[in-house]
């Protein structure tokens, strides 16, 4: 009785160390700050969601290899066929989801890093591994179930732990109206549109070996607030700037 006892508690420290967690609110975590605004891809207009909660979706998953990778993602990133990445139309950037084949019950988690595909029917692009990981390789493309897990918690060790922000859309925000090559030039932005809009920021930044100085204008509270404002001003140059995240 006494051994029995011993096993089954040995069981239940190996369930614990394994699997994964999620939905886990963390509001001592920063909030993602890899906000994207509404795009237009052939003609079609997608608005990227603000939060991954409660997000299922079943359609067809396909995958992309060898003729994408090294390229830059819309993330910023390199495409990795190796890695286990994925691209979604909507999902924000940076998050996790489970994707299961519906045809043979293989299912991998991938982190959301590009957008697409975009081809009609399908809801998401899996990296060369992800896809292998499913068994679709040989036929290209699977009927999926996608279910959204949340961002990986970094701070919880031998255990794999998926975090849910306090909120999306609060944080600190500014429109981002020009990147200059010199900070003569960007001095003379960052000042125009603080006499306007109260408040400028200068942030430098080297892009492939050249030095950039971006002016973000605004600091508002919400992503909501600040998109609102670049949509309705009747400035040029802020509408035709982008909301950022501040750092």
């Amino acid at each position: 009785m006494t051994r029995f006892i011993i096993i089954l508690m040995f069981i239940s420290l190996i369930t614990a160390c394994g699997g994964h967690e999620k939905n886990r609110y963390r509001p001592d975590l920063p909030v993602p700050s890899n906000v994207q605004k509404p795009y237009t891809i052939n003609g079609e207009r997608y608005e990227p969601l603000s939060s991954h909660e409660g997000f299922v979706q079943t359609g067809i998953a396909s995958w992309y290899g060898s003729d994408f990778h090294g390229k830059k993602t819309s993330s910023g990133e390199t495409y990795d066929m190796y890695a286990m990445t994925a691209a979604h139309k909507t999902l924000p950037l940076g998050v996790y989801v489970k994707v299961s084949n519906r045809n043979n019950g293989h299912d991998t988690v991938v982190r959301i890093n590009d957008r697409g595909p975009f081809v009609a029917g399908r809801i998401i692009d899996l990296s060369y591994s992800a896809a292998k990981d499913l068994r679709i390789v040989g036929g290209g493309t699977a009927p999926v179930t996608v279910e959204a897990l949340g961002y990986l918690d970094g701070s919880v060790k031998d255990k794999t732990i998926y975090y849910t922000p306090a909120s999306y859309d609060k944080g600190s925000f500014g429109i981002q109206v020009g990147a200059f090559g010199t900070m003569e030039n960007a001095q003379r932005m960052a000042d125009s549109v603080k006499k306007r809009y109260g408040t400028s920021v200068i942030q430098e930044a080297v892009v492939s070996g050249i030095r950039y100085y971006r002016v973000r204008a605004g600091n508002y509270a919400s992503l909501k607030e600040a998109e609102q404002v670049r949509e309705r001003s009747s400035d040029k140059v802020m509408r035709g700037g982008f909301v950022v995240a501040l750092d």
